[in-house]
């Protein structure tokens, strides 16, 4: 599967998920449940599998200690956990989001999910687990468990000779800085250090 082909896969479900596509804090949330469905219209298991190796690649694009800044800012903190949701948050947001924010991270100020989590406001933009959802498409379109899921993204990756590489096994690009340093985050993120101040 093409990065083209997983992108629109991503922002046709956006689409029909309609005005609740990017909270991912409300109980209702309709696009994991929009893009599993979709996933198991359009797809067979074999080519779930591959969406969820392009959703590993493309997740690892945001690897960077500035993405990582931003998503401490917006979270009021941000483990290598939490980073890991962050990501598949922000594969969820979009092609254009996703782009966007992975070339200048302070844009993520002018997102109505995170101009809504300013102040008193609430919501979530991480996402927990993109995998699960897509082995959930999976387990749907084989009947198989998500124990044979695992098992099959595991073998897949071992006969391409490309695992499913952990990124945290690896720093993260860019330039560290301390998160927790207040005037750093206003040089380096000033739109979100405003925001989230």
């Amino acid at each position: 599967m093409d990065h083209d082909t997983f992108w629109q896969l991503v922002d046709d479900a956006r689409t029909r998920a309609g005005q609740g596509a990017d909270d991912r804090g409300a109980q209702d949330d309709p696009l994991p449940g929009t893009l599993t469905t979709l996933l198991v219209e359009r797809l067979t298991p074999d080519e779930i599998l591959a969406f969820a190796t392009v959703a590993d690649a493309v997740s690892s694009a945001a690897y960077a200690w500035p993405v990582w800044g931003a998503a401490y800012l917006i979270e009021g903190g941000c483990s290598d956990d939490g980073f890991m949701d962050f990501r598949d948050g922000l594969v969820l947001a979009g092609r254009e989001v996703f782009t966007r924010t992975v070339a200048d991270p302070d844009s993520l100020a002018g997102h109505p999910v995170v101009l809504g989590m300013g102040g008193e406001g609430s919501g979530w933009f991480g996402y927990e687990s993109l995998d699960s959802l897509v082995g959930e498409a999976w387990t749907q379109a084989t009947g198989r468990d998500d124990e044979e899921y695992y098992a099959a993204r595991a073998a897949g990756a071992s006969s391409s000779g490309h695992g499913n590489e952990e990124v945290s096994s690896a720093d993260p690009r860019g330039e560290v800085w301390d998160f927790d340093d207040e005037d750093e985050n206003r040089r380096r993120l000033p739109r979100l250090a405003a925001l989230f101040d």
